[in-house]
């Protein structure tokens, strides 16, 4: 027996067909596409688009509306007229708003969906995406289909046969073993098949009969629920066509019964894993974001109702990740999610958001009072220690929660608002909740005006440098000077680095900022040299951030500079925070070796303020501390008070490091400092930040040797 060759798929049916009359705007498409992974097909016209479609099967086809000949609301009327083609979604693409008559006209001759133009890349993608999904999905269902029809001639599915006359119906055998019974079981009226149908699905099934025989459809068809022996209802397939007499009235209808439970339950799956997410089988975003927006448009009907979301994101979870491995990540979530679902009251939603995000929905709260305090029971809940895998795991989460009382619009904003307090809280500490207020999201907005002015700034060049001077507490004489950056905004004025160098870390823009400040002050320095060289030489601190030790050229950019602007290393002082030294020990330690060969000093600035371990400071090469300005501000204050820093400068003294002191603001706290013997000294008591212009003429008054310090406080 010659065994029949399987069918070759059409290269096409995983393809989209993009169809455009202008060449540009074809070959914009064709990128787009490709660059999104898609395999495309092209055509020129509507009519070569319809040969490439009947020979190609398409999965998707994108044509624009208006072209010559067969234009694309013609392509869709043929594309629906062929029985191969009918189902392939058509995405139209047309400057038209999708309310405008010509855009009705291409619904109604079957396009899927619409796309205005000028669009953006993004949009594009999403609609074919969605409708590539959807095309797979009607392909898999039909497949189904078709599966379920052969099994069903193959497996003989119950068949039945009815006299509308006598209302006296004929079921087979395997009709009757589909619900469980044994031929003798049921009778041959219509009463055995409508009495076991689902009461929900009753009345309807009987006005679709009703429809087929009074000609009101070709055939009748119709998915239902069928009570089993065993009490459960199964899911069935009916199908029947009616024969009639010569005057057209339906005497007979005959049909068959299949079942189609396990299709309908993958169906159910399905739409269940497009809702829920994956991991912890919790709600998806997409299910709490069509969820949130019910409650917001229930808000807006009625004033008495109330709701809270409540955002979540677990601290530390990285930490986990990277320790115990991702699995036990993963395990963690799921426990999360268990126990924020165990804690929820009855119609209330918890989703998993991504990553280590959770949300949560409180549906008809009285007042605000009932968020806070399902905020503190998670908290409660969260703190205990979790068991996974053989590892004790403890975890703590920062809240943030967002009341409707506000007044939301979009669920979107409810939602962006509940971010952010979460993001407050976070900052506050670990395992803190934060109840939105509208100053949060004003602050936020300020934020991203403020990145967004910075960007522009590294190119504008709105940056300006002052100048702090640093005595020599020995000699009362100028040492050297501290360069102190300062953002001339053109809107806000002069902003301060406490406000603007948290961002520009965070964003990354404080490599660009940390290169130009060290141009610009050696730059400047080596100016001042050349312009009082009786003064000189003077020395010039500059800080350099955490980030910049990430990078590997890091050494070779300081000595460009050195070189470029012609500053003797040794007039240079770079100033690090003691973060830098937890960054990666070993190779900090290499840089900072690298450094000072280069021939410049050294300073660890705000000592006493970060992590530092004082067991393995002297392994760096660092040449002076600087005690931050919070331990000098103690000192005569409410008495002595001046035991930290004594213990610092004992310390640096240890080391074989001098110690500079930052913030010194009274006479009391200088000679303190000088009686500890404390080398520097930096403050307003001394000068505040120069300009260079200002520190240019302290310089010219000093040309002729006088005390720079009593130059300073005059």
């Amino acid at each position: 027996m010659q065994m029949m060759k399987p069918s070759m798929k059409h290269e096409g049916e995983s393809a989209v067909l993009v169809v455009d009359d202008t060449p540009d705007r074809l070959d914009l498409m064709i990128m787009q596409l490709r660059k999104a992974g898609y395999h495309v097909l092209a055509a020129h016209d509507g009519r070569e688009a319809l040969e490439l479609a009947q020979r190609e099967h398409p999965l998707v086809v994108i044509s624009d509306v208006m072209m010559p000949n067969i234009d694309g609301i013609e392509l869709c009327r043929r594309l629906r007229a062929d029985s191969e083609l009918q189902t392939t979604p058509v995405l139209l693409v047309s400057a038209m708003r999708v309310g405008d008559a010509s855009a009705i006209e291409g619904l109604e001759a079957g396009a899927d969906d619409y796309l205005e133009a000028p669009y953006d890349g993004m949009r594009l993608i999403a609609k074919v995406t969605r409708l590539t999904e959807r095309a797979r999905f009607d392909a898999a269902i039909r497949e189904s289909e078709e599966r379920y029809a052969l099994a069903a001639r193959g497996a003989n599915d119950g068949l039945w046969d009815w006299d509308l006359r006598t209302n006296e119906i004929y079921f087979s055998t395997r009709w009757k073993s589909m619900l469980g019974y044994e031929d003798g079981e049921i009778g041959a009226c219509a009463e055995e098949w409508l009495k076991r149908v689902h009461t929900d699905d009753e009345e309807a099934l009987k006005a679709e009969i009703q429809s087929h025989i009074d000609g009101g459809s070709a055939h009748f068809e119709m998915e239902h629920r069928m009570l089993h022996r065993d009490g459960s209802y199964r899911w069935m397939l009916s199908r029947g066509m009616v024969v009639r007499n010569s005057e057209g009235r339906a005497y007979r209808m005959a049909g068959s019964q299949t079942d189609i439970t396990e299709r309908k339950r993958a169906e159910e799956r399905l739409l269940h894993d497009a809702f829920h997410d994956a991991l912890t089988g919790l709600p998806n975003r997409a299910l709490f974001m069509d969820r949130l927006s019910h409650a917001v448009e229930r808000a807006k009907r009625h004033d008495d109702y109330s709701f809270a979301v409540i955002f979540l994101d677990l601290d530390r979870f990285k930490v986990v990740n990277d320790s115990l491995g991702h699995s036990i990540g993963d395990e963690l979530l799921i426990e999360v999610g268990r126990r924020l679902e165990a804690g929820m009251r009855a119609g209330d939603t918890v989703a998993r958001m991504g990553g280590d995000e959770f949300t949560i929905l409180l549906e008809d709260i009285k007042d605000s009072d009932v968020a806070v305090r399902m905020a503190e029971r998670i908290q409660q809940k969260l703190v205990l220690p979790a068991s996974l895998s053989g590892h004790e795991v403890f975890t703590t989460a920062s809240l943030g929660i967002a009341l409707s009382t506000i007044g939301y619009q979009r669920p979107e904003d409810i939602l962006r608002d509940s971010n952010i307090a979460m993001h407050r809280a976070k900052i506050s500490g670990e395992s803190r909740q934060q109840v939105f207020d509208t100053t949060m999201h004003s602050h936020a907005v300020a934020l991203l005006k403020l990145e967004t002015d910075l960007r522009k700034t590294v190119t504008e060049q709105e940056y300006r440098i002052c100048y702090q001077p640093i005595v020599s507490l020995k000699t009362d004489r100028i040492a050297g000077f501290e360069a102190l950056v300062r953002w001339q905004h053109p809107e806000r004025g002069l902003v301060f680095p406490d406000e603007f160098i948290p961002v520009a870390e965070e964003t990354g823009l404080i490599i660009h900022l940390d290169r130009w400040v060290l141009r610009e002050a050696a730059a400047q320095m080596r100016k001042l040299h050349e312009r009082y060289p009786a003064r000189m030489p003077l020395t010039v601190s500059v800080n350099l951030s955490a980030k910049q030790f990430s990078r590997h050229d890091l050494i070779r950019q300081v000595e460009q500079i050195l070189c470029d602007t012609g500053l003797d290393a040794s007039n240079l002082k770079l100033e690090i925070t003691e973060n830098v030294l937890l960054i990666n020990t070993d190779s900090v330690n290499r840089m900072l070796t690298q450094l000072k060969a280069l021939g410049v000093e050294l300073h660890l600035d705000d000592f006493g303020t970060g992590y530092s371990s004082l067991s393995y400071l002297h392994r760096f090469p660092i040449d002076a501390l600087k005690i931050d300005r919070a331990f000098i501000s103690r000192i005569g204050a409410g008495g002595d008070n001046s035991e930290i820093a004594r213990a610092i400068v004992m310390l640096a003294h240890s080391l074989g490091m001098d110690v500079i002191a930052e913030g010194v603001e009274t006479e009391e706290q200088l000679l303190t400092l000088k009686a500890l013997g404390c080398e520097y000294g930096q403050g307003n008591l001394f000068s505040p930040p120069l300009d260079v212009s200002d520190l240019e003429m302290m310089l010219g008054a000093d040309a002729n040797g006088e005390n720079n310090l009593l130059i300073l406080r005059s």
